[in-house]
């Protein structure tokens, strides 16, 4: 197990997606929220803290449930313990998503010359 103590949060029982308290490494990490306890999630990759964490398979297609309701649409296969980010979903409320950076969010379909 990593020694970093790592922890994410559901926030609602059916969410398949949790948000990185810190910023989470491979290995184990806490899951804190509505199904608390001693709840453990094993992390695949590096996760910035704040982004989202996938709690299970999602299937290309399949909304990405947080807060009890889909935010988004997986546009690929999400593995458990995976980032799930604009790289891999396309956001319900915002249909720009698409064309934003990843990591800066900038956009990039517009030109600024």
């Amino acid at each position: 197990m990593n020694q970093k103590k790592q922890t994410a949060f559901r926030i609602r029982k059916k969410d398949n997606v949790a948000t990185a308290l810190t910023e989470l490494e491979p290995g184990q990490t806490r899951l804190l929220g509505e199904r608390s306890g001693e709840e453990w999630i094993e992390v695949k990759e590096k996760i910035p803290r704040g982004h989202k964490l996938a709690l299970e398979t999602i299937p290309e297609g399949v909304e990405i449930v947080k807060y009890g309701v889909p935010i988004g649409v997986a546009t690929r296969k999400i593995e458990q313990g995976t980032w799930v980010h604009l790289h891999c979903m396309r956001s319900q409320y915002d249909e720009r998503s698409g064309h934003l950076n990843v990591i800066t969010g900038v956009p990039e379909d517009v030109s600024y010359e």
